[in-house]
């Protein structure tokens, strides 16, 4: 059942689920692979389609539709969710489209421009129904343009979320995109020291890095909402690159990594909604 991300985290605000996970489409056959996975767990997630997956295909329009009817369809609720797009235009085409939230990335800019050009979008996109999420403190590993060991300050957080009034924060505690050894150790003192400081539920990119127990800790620190990309692709490529063979018929290869996709994803799902254990 199609969702909109913001009745999502409202729910995990409101205590039935602690996060909401988000994973990286790139083709159908993902967007397939990552609703089975839900289904299996019993658990709502969104379909995430970068502006880099958006590039590939040419258009965000057919990537979309298929992720649509995929949603529409599904016995779990799912959110289709825009992530780091760098085009105010593409923001409000996906939210035209059927999308429910956009992630708008300006981080890379000057804080103030970054402000600038994120608030416009939030006003766009509130117009349009849609929930912006926004990225203060560059997360290092996407294709080489964030600079290592950056970490988002709290005090800025709070002054970045009152000025562009953005529904959700992507921060920088320690996490990197495109890492294949899950070695990554999240700042969690950090995540909660910005959970005190900001009014918005905080998301945490790069999340493939990050073992199946940081994840839990980080979302019993503060975070709520967890994007999850290379681990996913990892899964279906090696499963796509065992099965192909000579032959001219690739759907027994494509059958085993979409199944491979849906493995991770239940697993992860399981271990992101987990209930908080409460302290004795």
């Amino acid at each position: 059942m199609l969702t909109s991300a913001s009745r999502l985290l409202e729910a995990g605000l409101g205590g039935s689920l602690p996060a909401i996970a988000a994973f990286n489409v790139i083709t159908l056959e993902y967007a397939e692979g990552i609703v089975l996975g839900a289904e299996r767990a019993g658990l709502p997630v969104l379909l995430s389609v970068s502006h880099n997956a958006v590039r590939f295909h040419g258009a965000l329009a057919p990537i979309a539709q298929g992720c649509l009817a995929l949603a529409e369809a599904a016995s779990v609720p799912i959110g289709l969710h825009l992530d780091h797009c760098e085009d105010a235009s593409l923001v409000e085409e996906a939210a035209l489209l059927g999308f429910g939230s956009a992630m708008f990335d300006a981080s890379t800019l000057p804080y103030e421009e970054n402000v600038a050009q994120t608030a416009a979008v939030v006003a766009r996109g509130h117009e349009l129904g849609i929930w912006v999420e926004a990225e203060l403190g560059e997360i290092g590993g996407k294709d080489g343009a964030h600079a290592p060991g950056v970490r988002t300050d709290p005090r800025e957080a709070a002054s970045f979320v009152a000025a562009t009034g953005v529904d959700g924060l992507a921060i920088a505690v320690g996490t990197s995109h495109a890492m294949t050894e899950r070695t990554a150790h999240p700042d969690n003192a950090l995540i909660g020291r910005i959970a005190a400081a900001v009014p918005v539920p905080l998301v945490l990119h790069g999340s493939s890095g990050v073992p199946d127990a940081g994840l839990a800790a980080a979302v019993a620190a503060g975070i709520r909402k967890v994007n999850v990309g290379t681990q996913v692709s990892a899964a279906y490529t090696r499963e796509l690159v065992a099965g192909l063979g000579p032959g001219p018929d690739p759907r027994k290869a494509l059958t085993a990594a979409r199944t491979a996709i849906a493995g991770d994803v239940e697993r992860l799902l399981r271990v992101i909604s987990a209930p908080i254990p409460v302290p004795s």
